[in-house]
Formats: C-alpha cells, sequence, structure tokens
C-alpha cells in the first residue's frame, strides 16, 4: 500500500509558485528524506500532506485518504519547525495528556523510551535544554502510535550530541515498520538515516540525475 500519494500538485502564494506540479509516491514502511535548501517547497507540501493547507491543483493522498481525514484517523504524527510547550507541566505530564487523545497510543513509558526522555519525565518543561524540547516534540509526534510520521528540519536547532541522540530515537520508531517522511538540508542527515533520498528543488521533486547526491547535491535538479 501506497502511505503517501501527490499527483499533479501545484500550491502558489500570490506571485509566488511553492510547488510545481508535484508527483511523489512513498510505500508504506520507508524512511524518505526530502533534501532541498530552504525555500525549495519542502515545508509547503507538508503542510499539504497534514492537510494544512489544501491544493490549487492535483491531489494528495495518504494511505489511500483525504490528509485531514488519515490525521483525524490517528495515523499522522507530525514533528514541525515551531510549537511551544506548556509551562509548569513535567515532561511525564505533557506526554501523556497528548497521548490519551488517541484512540490507540503508545503506553507512557515506550513513548518515553522511545524518545529517550525516561530520566527527564519528572523535569518541567521550561527547564529543558533546546534538543531536550525537541526530544519531547518527538515524543508528542509519536505518541498516538501513527503509522506516518513527518518531521519538518527536526534537528534544525540542536548541537551535534543532541543531533545524533535524535536520530537514534528515530531509527528506533522506524524499526517497528512506521513510514517516516523527514525535510532536511542537511546531506549528511538524508545519507545516513534515510532508505531514499527525494531532492525537491523549485517546488519539484524526483531523484537527483548525479549517481550520488553527496557529489553536490546543491546542484541536483530532480531528474
Amino acid at each position: 500500500m501506497e502511505a503517501i500519494t501527490f499527483t499533479q500538485v501545484g500550491k502558489s502564494y500570490g506571485s509566488v509558485r511553492a510547488v510545481d506540479t508535484l508527483d511523489l509516491t512513498i510505500g508504506a514502511g520507508q524512511t524518505v528524506a526530502l533534501l532541498g535548501p530552504n525555500g525549495a517547497g519542502k515545508s509547503t507540501s507538508i503542510s499539504m500532506l497534514l492537510g494544512q493547507a489544501l491544493p490549487d491543483s492535483g491531489n494528495v493522498t495518504v494511505f489511500g485518504s483525504a490528509p485531514a481525514e488519515a490525521v483525524a484517523k490517528g495515523q499522522v504524527g507530525a514533528m514541525l519547525q515551531d510549537g511551544a510547550l506548556p509551562e509548569g507541566l513535567t515532561v511525564r505530564e505533557i506526554v501523556d495528556f497528548v497521548r490519551q487523545l488517541y484512540p490507540e497510543p503508545l503506553s507512557l513509558d515506550e513513548a518515553l523510551r522511545i524518545a529517550d526522555l525516561t530520566d527527564l519525565a519528572k523535569r518541567r518543561a521550561d527547564r529543558l535544554s533546546g534538543g531536550q524540547s525537541q526530544r519531547v516534540r518527538f515524543a508528542l509526534a509519536i505518541a498516538g502510535a501513527p503509522q506516518l510520521l513527518v518531521l519538518d528540519e527536526p534537528t534544525a536547532a540542536m548541537d551535534v550530541e543532541s543531533r545524533r541522540a535524535f536520530w537514534v530515537s528515530m531509527r528506533a520508531y522506524a524499526a517497528t515498520g512506521r513510514t517516516i517522511l523527514f525535510a532536511t538540508h542537511y546531506l549528511e542527515e538524508a545519507d545516513e538515516n534515510a532508505d531514499r533520498i527525494i531532492v525537491i528543488a523549485e517546488g519539484r521533486a524526483g531523484p537527483c540525475r548525479a549517481s550520488r547526491p553527496r557529489a553536490d547535491w546543491r546542484r541536483c535538479r530532480p531528474g
């Protein structure tokens, strides 16, 4: 079964063409990196995938349904670039509250374990470092046990150690058979953590024409 399908999808904001006739198919169980510079169309594509924005043309489906329907069913979890954590609550309280919103969530202990938060469970959210806060956002994204996990530049604000710990957690979740789509402009992250790399540039996506993006991925255009 296909987890994600974009068919001739277009999206504009005024005179700016953010996504241009995007065709993309991702099979269930894959870990896929969406690689491209800022402004390439990654975040707009993710917004449409999550039902936060509607395409001007074309069609987007998630597990065969409209994105908003898949989100409502709890099939999709997302970790976006922004979003503040509630102050005054502990990590355990925040994660437990969110997981109870879903029909078949992970257990609290499992969500904390996968996100490497067990030792921080009793710490208040306003006393976390930037990297620790990102791990809490990751725990919230997986709390409902979604079949599709979407990550938009998840390590942009992390230091090297926090980034390394995060990807260990992400791979542990992917190993349970879930589908992962993450957007990044870090080549190393894409190369080391994805089964498949899709280059997105000027609102179009596809495999890089070069045999290896590592040669100079910024020159890559979807081929």
